[in-house]
C-alpha cells in the first residue's frame, strides 16, 4: 500500500521507495528526513480539500508535511513482513 493509502494515526513501516518519481533534489531531501526502507512512519493528516492536499506524516520521531506525489511513491507495511 501506498503512504498516500494508510489510515491515519496507523503506524507503518517503509517497504520500499520509487525513488525513479521524484528528482534527484527530492529524493535526496528525503533521504536527509531520515525516510528510507524499515524507517517508520505514521500519516498524521491529509491537507487541503478533500484529502488532495499535502500529507502530514512523522517519519521516526520527526513529523514533515509532505506531497502527495512524494508520499504515492513510498510503499508501506503496517509490520514487519506484512502487507497494510
Amino acid at each position: 500500500m501506498r503512504l498516500t493509502q494508510l489510515p491515519l494515526r496507523k503506524p507503518a513501516y517503509v517497504d520500499s521507495i520509487d525513488w525513479t518519481l521524484l528528482s534527484p533534489a527530492e529524493g535526496q531531501r528525503l533521504r536527509e528526513y531520515g525516510l528510507c526502507e524499515g524507517a517508520s512512519v505514521e500519516a498524521l493528516h491529509h491537507g487541503g480539500i478533500f484529502g488532495r492536499g499535502p500529507l502530514a506524516c512523522r517519519i521516526g520521531r520527526m513529523t514533515i508535511a509532505m506531497r502527495r506525489h512524494h508520499a504515492a511513491a513510498i510503499e508501506v507495511r503496517t509490520g514487519p513482513g506484512e502487507d497494510a
